[in-house]
């Protein structure tokens, strides 16, 4: 008993028990922390195709490492679901400077915005480009999604995803013409003033359920004129200022009838 007491109060003991604890909370953290996303896989050919077209096309501005500059910001570790989103959008290459890259017809076709990706992807693990089954809008849930559309989503892109207006210029995309990729890709990558939803902020089944509620705003059969889709405090505006109109011409047209 004494020489089990006497290790227990050994000078190195706190040291070993500090290390057996950094050991058993690493592991705990490694089992029960949401995976990380990871580069997408792709051949050489691919990584060199894309390196290419980094090369001749987005050197420039992000430099030719893609380390960044003053004009741009680095890539090393955005992930391939970035460059997709950016690339197939036509957002990128820029066109011209502004508060905010805009939308335009892809300069790159899809084989050509892959490779790309895929040389992105190499420089450092970030977010995967979604597969067909994770953005199937007609496996998600539609009910969930709006819950989460309208507390994450609807302060910037309205109630419906009909967009709106930001801050300094800059503004949030309607949503009904954008693909259901794009809207993942979205999601995971923040583009613009758009925060980053990793899986521990939204799994991926509620990203389709998201999806699935933009898919569904878009066949608008709620009825009424949707006048524009802003939302019910915009049109109720309408509705009032329209009704006060009707209501004031009611009342002059009875005043001078009655004179």
């Amino acid at each position: 008993m004494k020489a089990l007491a006497a290790r227990r109060h050994h000078r190195a003991a706190p040291v070993v028990l500090l290390l057996l604890a950094l050991l058993v909370t690493g592991g705990v953290y490694a089992v029960l922390a949401p995976s990380p996303a990871t580069a997408d896989t792709a051949s050489t050919a691919d990584i060199e195709t894309g390196k290419k077209l980094f090369q001749a096309n987005c050197a420039t501005c992000h430099g030719p490492n893609a380390e960044g500059t003053s004009e741009a910001p680095s890539l090393v570790g955005v992930g391939a679901a970035a460059v997709d989103f950016q690339v197939s959008t036509g957002r990128m290459p820029m066109q011209m400077n502004g508060p905010q890259a805009q939308e335009k017809p892809r300069q790159m076709n899809e084989e050509q915005t892959a490779a790309l990706a895929a040389y992105v992807a190499s420089l450092g693990p970030g977010p995967s480009i979604p597969t067909e089954e994770q953005v199937d809008a007609s496996k998600g849930d539609p009910a969930s999604g709006a819950a989460l559309f309208w507390t994450n989503c609807a302060m910037c892109h309205n109630a419906v995803g009909a967009g709106g207006a930001l801050s300094e210029g800059k503004w949030a995309p309607e949503l009904h013409d954008v693909s259901e990729r794009n809207i993942y890709n979205a999601m995971v990558s923040g583009p613009q003033s758009m925060p980053v939803f990793n899986d521990a902020n939204i799994t991926p089944e509620e990203k389709r359920d998201i999806i699935a509620y933009i898919v569904e705003q878009r066949d608008g059969s709620a009825g009424g004129l949707t006048l524009g889709s802003l939302g019910p405090v915009s049109e109720g505006i309408w509705t009032w200022v329209v009704g006060m109109v009707l209501l004031i011409g009611a009342a002059v047209w009875i005043g001078a009838k009655s004179s």
